[in-house]
């Protein structure tokens, strides 16, 4: 097992992350910027290194800050997180060019699943359901409307290069399109340093499920069942859960087994995600990306399935075997995550500033990985999430009862926070029906 592990990334993940290390009698080394000094994944790791500023390009993307780290804190092996870093596939070669352990998969993976339209057309000849949509960049407007036109309206207008929900836009007809590929390809020239345009079809009624999968030490792709992710602002999910009540056993084995179509493609290893849009009505599911990283939700599948994702990451980059047999997997229960962000329930803009009341909730079925404490600041230099309550229970039903009680418990004063939302959420009926779609936080405003 790896000796020393750098955790390149902060908040939750990171204290997530040096958690599973100790307990596993692994030497934890944090870097943070000057800003997160005083967090507690600083506090806990057994060494921790500061990088530079606030700005994350002067840290937490600084890629000889941290290497540099790495080295005068004699790591072994850098687990990256999630964001940041983690699915840069240069930083990933560098790495291991530096004689380091990755704790992801491997570059060429990152790199075939980084760009949207060439992971559609990989996916699509290891015949894996993907949307109708464009199999080369629109290379300009007058490519984007002929492609539309093809595809029919409405269409989904996406970044090739983008991810996180960042760099879409949703187009109705030809007029609309002209002003969202604008918009769509300024956008990604300005936050990802590439500006091709993917169309793609865009269904009005849509749920957004996606499978955990993991690469093997030994080759073999398993899957880790699916979680729901259709409770969504701005494209970005605000909770998750698995099973997914929308996936029915018939359902489930196609959707498993297309994810692990998708991993063994690229030879994947390690943790990763396989996203899909599911068509409620016609029970279709199209492949969306691949995230080439451990999820921010990635804690339901741990308790539906009982094992610790983070630990078997660090297994696979070890070369070790899993802590669970391949061939007898089995969920149990079922698991809510809702991710508690330093944002107004309303209409979910930031709202940061100092913590002054910070009680988690407790109780049986009851998890909470969270990056911040009473006392500490939410600064506006990262992204708001402060904390992911999870719960759990042997049916829906349970699970969502103990996600009330949590989230009642819960107490938070100081920065502007999305429990009110989640409070709201969890006494919808449509949310409790189980029969919802990404449009649904909209409805409810």
């Amino acid at each position: 097992m790896i000796e020393s592990l750098l955790v390149a990334n902060r908040g939750e993940i990171a204290r997530r992350i040096i958690r599973t290390a100790r307990r596993l009698g692994i030497r934890a080394i944090a870097v943070h910027s000057e800003a997160d000094a005083d967090l507690p994944f600083v506090t806990e790791a057994d060494e921790a290194v500061c990088v530079g500023p606030a700005n994350p390009a002067q840290s937490y993307r600084n890629v000889e800050a941290i290497l540099a780290a790495a080295k005068s804190t004699g790591a072994q092996a850098i687990h990256p997180g999630y964001g940041f870093l983690s699915e840069n596939a240069d930083f990933a070669r560098t790495v291991e060019a530096s004689g380091l352990i990755w704790v992801g998969p491997g570059a060429d993976a990152i790199t075939a699943m980084g760009d949207k339209i060439n992971a559609r057309n990989l996916m699509a000849a290891a015949g894996v359901p993907v949307a109708p949509g464009t199999t080369d960049p629109a290379a300009d407007l007058d490519a984007a409307v002929v492609a539309a036109a093809e595809i029919g309206y409405p269409v989904m207008v996406k970044a090739a290069a983008g991810g996180g929900g960042m760099g879409m836009g949703v187009a109705t007809d030809e007029a609309a399109l002209r002003t969202e590929y604008d918009k769509v390809r300024s956008f990604a020239e300005r936050m990802f340093g590439e500006g091709s345009v993917l169309i793609e079809r865009y269904f009005p009624r849509v749920r957004h499920v996606e499978v955990q999968i993991l690469g093997l030490a030994d080759g073999r792709v398993v899957a880790l069942g699916e979680r729901e992710c259709s409770v969504q602002r701005r494209n970005q999910k605000l909770v998750e859960e698995s099973p997914s009540p929308a996936v029915s056993p018939e359902l489930r084995e196609r959707i498993l087994a297309a994810a692990v179509r998708a991993g063994e493609a690229v030879g994947y290893r390690n943790a990763g995600t396989v996203e899909c849009l599911l068509d409620p009505a016609t029970q279709e599911f199209f492949f969306l990306e691949m995230n080439t990283r451990l999820q921010v939700e990635h804690p339901v599948t741990e308790l539906v399935y009982g094992v610790d994702l983070v630990e078997e990451q660090l297994r696979v980059a070890a070369g070790l075997a899993p802590t669970f047999d391949p061939d007898a997997l089995a969920p149990r229960g079922h698991a809510i995550e809702l991710r508690i962000n330093a944002e107004d329930p309303k209409r979910f803009l930031p709202g940061p500033g100092v913590i002054r009341t910070w009680v988690e909730s407790t109780g049986e079925g009851v998890r909470v990985d969270s990056g911040y404490v009473e006392g500490n600041t939410v600064t506006p230099f990262y992204d708001s999430l402060m904390a992911k309550l999870i719960v759990n229970g042997a049916t829906r039903a349970e699970a969502i009862e103990r996600a009330r009680a949590a989230v009642a418990a819960f107490e938070l004063a100081g920065p502007k926070n999305n429990l009110p939302f989640f409070a709201e959420l969890l006494e919808n009926e449509e949310f409790l029906s189980g029969d919802y779609d990404t449009a649904i936080v909209t409805r409810m405003r």
